[in-house]
């Protein structure tokens, strides 16, 4: 479970970045999450949809503990965020793009540091083990170094390592971007799979048909606020235009011309 109430944050601008906006760029502040209120449960995908610089991976990260609330509250599978920091890591499996692997090591080695990390017991990371190279087919290049797989490759391993504790919540960040359709159907049957097991999954993308393949539940952000935030079903049902990524745009628009 995922209770996000409240949610505000703001990054302080430097001169050098206000200079680099412009001599008429005077804000000292920016703020990337906006009074953001959601709930992920249990067995069910929660997707966060919004164009580049919307404020998902800030919200991600905070889920995560990797940033703190400028405002409002995060608990994430019963803890609090920034009361209980390392209780809620123990916890949460996060995959973002920008997470680096160690090249020296060999794809088995380095999943079992994540695994020695989270303290597993030796039987119960074989048996996971296994379960990721099935399902993820990496069985043909468990033994090479991490230095020498493909961009593909290393998203499996990086896979791999946020859930191989069997994590209680998991937070994909933008997970399929970039990679080829069997990779990502690799990474889609994965989040499926951790539904299926109870688990609480939040998943954030801007690719359109990766939102009806994916999602339980829908929250719409832009600009640091969210415009939707209901189940995909009821999306659906309120739709105005022909397809989901025109409908997309048209909350969008709405939420602009509230704004202006």
């Amino acid at each position: 479970m995922i209770i996000v109430k409240d949610l505000s944050k703001t990054f302080k601008v430097s001169r050098k970045q206000r200079r680099e906006e412009g001599t008429g760029h005077g804000t000292r502040e920016i703020l990337a999450v906006d009074d953001v209120s959601f709930q992920c449960r249990p067995g069910r995908i929660f997707t966060l949809l919004g164009p580049n610089g919307a404020g998902k991976t800030t919200i991600l990260r905070m889920i995560a503990t990797l940033l703190r609330p400028t405002s409002g509250s995060i608990r994430a599978a019963g803890f609090d965020t920034v009361k209980d920091p390392g209780k809620v890591r123990a916890r949460i499996g996060f995959l973002t793009g920008t997470t680096k692997l160690y090249d020296r090591l060999t794809v088995t080695e380095l999943i079992k540091y994540y695994a020695d990390l989270h303290r597993m017991d030796g039987k119960l990371f074989s048996q996971r083990l296994e379960e990721m190279m099935d399902l993820l087919g990496m069985k043909e290049f468990a033994s090479r170094r991490i230095g020498k797989l493909s961009s593909g490759m290393k998203q499996k391993v990086s896979i791999a390592r946020t859930v191989i504790h069997d994590p209680e919540v998991m937070i994909f960040d933008e997970p399929t971007t970039g990679l080829d359709v069997m990779t990502s159907r690799s990474i889609i049957d994965l989040i499926h799979r951790c539904t299926e097991r109870g688990r609480t999954v939040i998943f954030s993308t801007h690719i359109m048909s990766e939102v009806s393949r994916l999602s339980d539940d829908l929250a719409i952000l832009h600009r640091g606020r969210l415009l939707f935030n209901d189940t995909y079903e009821t999306f659906m049902h309120g739709m105005k235009e022909d397809s989901v990524e025109e409908e997309f745009l048209r909350v969008l628009r709405e939420g602009e011309a509230r704004w202006a």
